[in-house]
């Protein structure tokens, strides 16, 4: 059985993120100072939950390497690491909570360098917690992906 985690546990750190607008739809960009709370190898994918629903999305450094931004929020892992075929949830996400573009959106740390939350200010949220696979497994389903 999965345990669930709510948003103001006492385990869940919560990162400040921005929603700022690109020339091609909106990203979350994360401060630098809160990076060490997400992957440290560029380009890795981790879940984030939207309304009760895993996506995925891939963080990466911003352009002058003092922020991570997470460029979209996708329904693979696949699609997050090349969108192209793939449908961004974010700006649906955005407009149903009346987030804005170039205001803070929540960042809940429910597993480190795996699984996130994604919430309004304001707002909270449960969460199914469960642990990332054990290194090897990662290190097989990557090989996997990458074929």
């Amino acid at each position: 059985m999965t345990d669930r985690i709510s948003s103001d546990n006492p385990s869940v750190e919560t990162v400040r993120a921005t929603l700022a607008e690109t020339a091609t739809g909106v990203r979350i960009e994360i401060p630098g100072d809160e990076m060490g709370h997400f992957p440290d190898e560029a380009g890795e994918v981790v879940r984030f939950v939207l309304d009760g629903t895993e996506r995925f999305g891939r963080v990466d450094r911003g352009l002058t390497g003092d922020e991570l931004v997470v460029p979209g929020l996708y329904e693979t892992p696949d699609q997050a690491r090349d969108p192209r075929d793939g449908v961004d949830a974010l700006p649906d996400w955005i407009d149903d909570h009346g987030a804005r573009r170039g205001g803070s959106v929540l960042l809940d740390v429910v597993e480190p360098d795996f699984l996130y939350g994604v919430r309004a200010p304001g707002e909270s949220a449960v969460y199914d917690a469960h642990e990332p696979p054990s290194t090897s497994l990662q290190d097989i389903a990557k090989g996997l992906e990458d074929q």
